[in-house]
């Protein structure tokens, strides 16, 4: 559609110039990350094991443990999911979680630079006085003056409480000590 503004367009809200290079800076790296193709979440942790066997070097004082081993590990819909890995796949695989990781990083950076150019927007600034709302149909509602003491709204907003208040509240003493309990 010819002449429509693009809304989530830096030049419609008008971004400070720092802002707006630090998000070119994230573009290009989101860019690098995509031209290398994989992304992996998850990570890759070396493990060194004990066997079964009661006479190996495992078990000796001090241990030399079997491995490495490595190990990727995931969250999928709360369940930790893991597979083990050769070495040649720990090498493949390790550089597309690096990727992962630097994607989090990169879209945290831009969510705040978001955040801080929505909060630094001047309209802001200029916004007219809210009116109170009101139905279709209704007029609007006079405007309600703060009570001079707080307790007087007793947690009914701003409403008259139509209990009477009480003077004191004792609490409910029992005494068991007369009573006689059969178990079955």
């Amino acid at each position: 559609m010819p002449g429509a503004k693009d809304l989530c367009h830096p030049e419609t809200v008008r971004v400070a110039a720092s802002h707006q290079a630090e998000a070119e800076k994230i573009a290009a790296e989101l860019a690098a990350i995509a031209r290398s193709g994989m992304v992996l979440p998850g990570s890759i942790t070396q493990r060194r094991t004990r066997c079964g066997r009661r006479n190996c070097a495992c078990h000796a004082d001090p241990p030399r443990l079997h491995g490495p081993y490595w190990q990727w590990t995931r969250k999928i819909a709360a369940k930790t999911i893991c597979r083990w890995l050769t070495a040649d796949q720990h090498t493949d695989y390790q550089a597309w979680i690096d990727n992962d990781r630097r994607l989090r990083d990169l879209l945290a950076r831009l969510e705040a630079l978001g955040a801080a150019a929505f909060d630094a927007d001047p309209r802001w600034e200029h916004r007219p006085a809210r009116r109170p709302r009101t139905r279709p149909g209704q007029p609007p509602e006079p405007e309600r003056q703060p009570p001079d003491r707080v307790d007087s709204d007793r947690l009914t907003c701003g409403q008259q409480s139509s209990q009477a208040p009480f003077a004191q509240l004792t609490p409910k003493r029992e005494d068991l000590s007369s009573e006689v309990f059969t178990f079955q």
